[in-house]
This record gives structure tokens, sequence and C-alpha cells, in this order.
């Protein structure tokens, strides 16, 4: 499990800008 934490560090990042994205673009789309 702390290996795959590990892993998954260099990509939470990744994630949380693909999050902030989604949420920009909803934003747009909903107004």
């Amino acid at each position: 499990n702390f290996l795959l934490m590990h892993a998954m560090a260099p990509n939470i990042s990744g994630v949380i800008g693909s999050a902030i994205a989604a949420g920009i673009l909803w934003s747009f789309m909903s107004h």
C-alpha cells in the first residue's frame, strides 16, 4: 500500500490539474 501511494505521488499534480481544468470547463459550460 505504501508503494502504491509512492507510485501515485507523481500523478497527484496531474490529477489536481485535470480536476481544476474540469471545474473551469464545467463553470464555463454551466453559465
